[in-house]
């Protein structure tokens, strides 16, 4: 990646205390490409109207630009049909879509739902409130010392009686990338469903839903350099034409009577309400952006920097990182011996370096790892080398300061 690429971030070009800013929590939330910004701005200036209601000309512009926000969502994960794509308001709350319409309606007592202790809790906590509304069990498969998950153990776990098979496509604490395609087929051979979580995934590799044969995907704007508060939930057409609205109101509806009524066609019927318009707005510039980058060539960035910052870190006496050495995803977790990991995060600040510390809303895993919590270090597009060695260079000094 070159300068051409960071110049496009104006949040970059600032100091923090005294430093250039070094942002390494891109897990957490992507920064903003000027394109972004501008497109929001424009809607927002010269097209600002509700959608699928007017037929005035700025409601009929507002309409071409979200549901054009929806074409390229589409294509940019190789979906069959916009119809399979639901605007929702991140990661979070698309996976709560599934486990409270699609999953309530089909589990009864017994029925079991497989996960892996490296969920967010965002793809735990849903499943939990939904096994205590059935009467499901939840199952988990055993992680491997480096924190992966191989087939065999998928394997031992499912059986006749799981429905639904969920997990991350990429681990927001260890960077594993979970072998998706081949637990969906596993899933698909025992009549189960699968469903991935892809916040971690999208931002950082070619995604194709149609080609990793997962029944229901999820991911969030905001970490793919697009805004706060819009996500998605891609569904089997088949699948979400058997659910239920979440939500009731206005624009879901086809028909409205005093005692019943019936709903819209997908993926409307699931859009009840004002939708996230400027959001979906700056969804779409995201997706420009990126292709025009592409993403093999930001996997490829992001893996010589992981590398790189692995080697850098090994060389720290007393750090202890956490997962794979070898990993796709620009991310590092680790602890710096005996110091917590706000108190590292704080000292990194101070030198204008800015990462995650904490729990990463895992804490399942963090009792795996047997730790309270972890420092974490994000790299997206934007970030170098140099980059990296500021935060060797960090660290070192925080060593120093805690003696």
């Amino acid at each position: 990646m070159n300068n051409a690429i960071r110049e496009q971030f104006p949040i970059l070009k600032q100091e923090i205390n005294g430093h250039p800013l070094v942002y390494l929590d891109s897990a957490a939330t992507s920064q903003k490409p000027l394109a972004v910004i501008e497109a929001m701005r424009h809607y927002y200036e010269y097209d600002n109207a509700n959608v699928h209601r007017g037929v005035h000309t700025l409601g009929s512009r507002a309409t071409d630009a979200y549901e054009g926000a929806r074409e390229k969502v589409a294509k940019f994960i190789h979906a069959k049909s916009t119809k399979e794509i639901i605007f929702t308001r991140g990661t979070t709350t698309a996976l709560n879509m599934v486990a409270s319409s699609y999953a309530r309606s089909i589990l009864g007592e017994g029925d079991e739902i497989v996960l892996t202790p490296m969920e967010h809790h965002s793809n735990l906590i849903p499943w939990q409130q939904v096994a205590k509304a059935t009467g499901a069990v939840l199952k988990y498969v055993k992680l491997q010392e480096d924190g992966s998950v191989t087939l065999p153990e998928v394997e031992k776990v499912i059986s006749g009686r799981t429905k639904i098979v969920s997990m991350a496509y990429v681990s927001n604490v260890m960077g594993v990338v979970n072998p998706v395609k081949e637990i969906a087929k596993l899933a698909h051979h025992h009549g189960a469903v699968m469903v991935a979580d892809g916040a971690q995934s999208t931002p950082h590799m070619k995604i194709d839903v149609q080609d990793l044969d997962c029944d229901f995907y999820a991911f969030s704007g905001h970490k793919m350099c697009g805004p706060t508060g819009i996500g998605v939930l891609y569904g089997k057409k088949e699948l979400l034409e058997s659910m239920e609205p979440v939500e009731f109101g206005g624009e879901m509806i086809d028909d409205v009577g005093l005692y019943d009524s019936t709903w819209k066609e997908l993926p409307w019927k699931f859009e009840g309400g004002t939708p996230i318009i400027a959001g979906a707005v700056g969804l779409g510039a995201a997706i420009d952006f990126l292709d025009s980058i592409g993403m093999d060539a930001i996997e490829a960035h992001e893996h010589e920097l992981a590398t790189y910052a692995v080697n850098r870190l090994s060389e720290i006496e007393g750090l202890k990182l956490y997962g794979p050495r070898e990993r796709k995803v620009g991310l590092v977790t680790f602890n710096l011996g005996d110091v917590h990991p706000h108190d590292v995060a704080t000292v990194l600040d101070a030198s204008g370096v800015a990462i995650r510390a904490g729990h990463h809303c895992c804490q399942p895993l963090m009792r795996w790892l047997e730790a309270s919590s972890t420092a974490r270090a994000s790299f997206y597009l934007y970030n170098t080398k140099e980059d990296v060695d500021r935060l060797i260079s960090a660290l070192i000094q925080t060593k120093e300061y805690f003696g």
